[in-house]
């Protein structure tokens, strides 16, 4: 026993003697000091943004000599929009039938009668030929009538000398006129039966005519919709061959621009106004025209008024659908007598001009950069807007900076962070 008690006391571990454990508290600091220095990058970051409405600069230059459209042919305002054609059709027969020519082609001049295209006019032909048969017969029957009604008559007269001289009875002389009468009647039928047959001509002669296509004014053909063998139905779309005309003509003289203006700025156009077109096409060209027309109804979807300008001069350059943008001009107006020259505007982009949401539509706001930390809400008179930019008349002189930004957020006085 005491032997097992040596030996366990053998495999004891004595702990009095194990190394003391490691220090750890070095670990503590390491974490405190990251920390520290996380919380003083946030403390520094929060420190340094920026701070104020972020915005971007843009500076107003002065125009010489451009004040609020008070001198003749300055533009007063400008609007986009396509050329298009007041008088243009699509040709088509009045019937439905087959192609059997078309001889059209695109960019040819037409005449008004010219004829550009045929359709088969087989059965047709065959119905005329009836209707000019049907009146020989009723040509030849009234002849025939007038031959026996002018022997009638005769034999009429000859029985009455006969009847006053007592050789043939009353009942002769009643049969030779009851003839008489009788092909008198037949005669008014007969003649009837020739102007029936004159009208069936005359029908038969307009469907043969309407299979032969004819231009119905002078143009210039844009499109040939139909080949030798399609049908042509007028009257509705088909598929397949079926077209509903043979082509497209439109009278180059008849041409115009139609824009759509803003109904803010409607009140700047009127009729008679002269104006200066700019196709997209030729932009170094400049065509005069004027207002013809300003459409009396507004488009809700748009909030635009659509705008007829006519051309002064035509020239075959200007085709129809091209884009093009005019610029309507204002007119000279008197000057009174000592009357101050008009006050140079300037010009800044579109986008720094807020509208000012009154109901007069040459008021607007802006608002002007103080030092590089705060804006001042500025009144403005606009004048004309174009490509170039918007037009100031008053309340912004040249060289003075503007805010463009979140109007929203932007007030009088408020700080900005201006932007590169």
């Amino acid at each position: 026993m005491n032997d097992k008690s040596a030996l366990l006391n053998q495999l004891r571990i004595d702990r009095s003697s194990a190394p003391p454990p490691a220090d750890r508290g070095w670990l503590k600091w390491v974490g405190l000091a990251l920390v520290l220095a996380l919380l003083a990058g946030l403390g520094a970051w929060w420190l340094s943004r920026p701070s104020g409405v972020p915005v971007k600069v843009a500076t107003a230059q002065a125009l010489k000599g451009a004040g609020g459209g008070a001198a003749a042919g300055t533009s007063l305002l400008d609007a986009s929009g396509y050329v298009v054609a007041r008088r243009q059709a699509t040709v088509a027969a009045k019937i439905t039938g087959k192609v059997t020519e078309v001889l059209i082609e695109e960019g040819r001049h037409v005449k008004a009668g010219d004829v550009i295209g045929r359709l088969d006019d087989t059965n047709i032909r065959a119905s005329y030929d009836q209707a000019t048969a049907q009146l020989r017969y009723a040509q030849a029957t009234l002849a025939e009538v007038r031959v026996q009604l002018g022997n009638a008559e005769r034999n009429y007269k000859r029985v009455q000398g006969l009847v006053a001289e007592h050789y043939v009875s009353e009942s002769d002389l009643d049969t030779a006129r009851t003839n008489y009468d009788n092909l008198t009647a037949q005669l008014a039928t007969s003649q009837s039966n020739v102007k029936v047959a004159q009208e069936g001509v005359q029908v038969a002669q307009r469907n043969l005519d309407d299979t032969v296509v004819r231009a119905p004014f002078d143009g210039v053909v844009t499109t040939k919709d139909a080949q030798p063998g399609e049908m042509v139905s007028p009257i509705s779309a088909g598929g397949g061959f079926t077209r509903t005309g043979m082509g497209t003509i439109v009278d180059m003289d008849s041409l115009e621009v139609e824009v759509d203006v803003n109904e803010s700025f409607i009140n700047r156009v009127h009729p008679d106004q002269p104006a200066t077109v700019r196709l997209n096409a030729y932009t170094d060209w400049e065509i005069p025209a004027y207002v013809i027309a300003v459409i009396p109804t507004a488009d809700r979807s748009k909030a635009t008024v659509k705008v007829r300008v006519g051309f002064k001069a035509k020239d075959p350059r200007i085709l129809p659908e091209m884009g093009a943008r005019v610029a309507f001009l204002s007119e000279a107006a008197p000057e009174a007598a000592g009357a101050p020259p008009p006050r140079p505007g300037v010009l800044v982009p579109p986008e720094a001009v807020q509208a000012s949401g009154s109901n007069n539509s040459d008021a607007g706001v802006v608002y002007v950069i103080r030092g590089d930390e705060t804006v001042e809400r500025r009144a403005v008179r606009l004048g004309a807007r174009n490509s170039d930019g918007q037009t100031i008349v008053s309340g912004l002189s040249g060289g003075e900076r503007v805010a463009i930004g979140d109007f929203a957020r932007l007030t009088d006085g408020a700080k900005i962070k201006v932007q590169q």
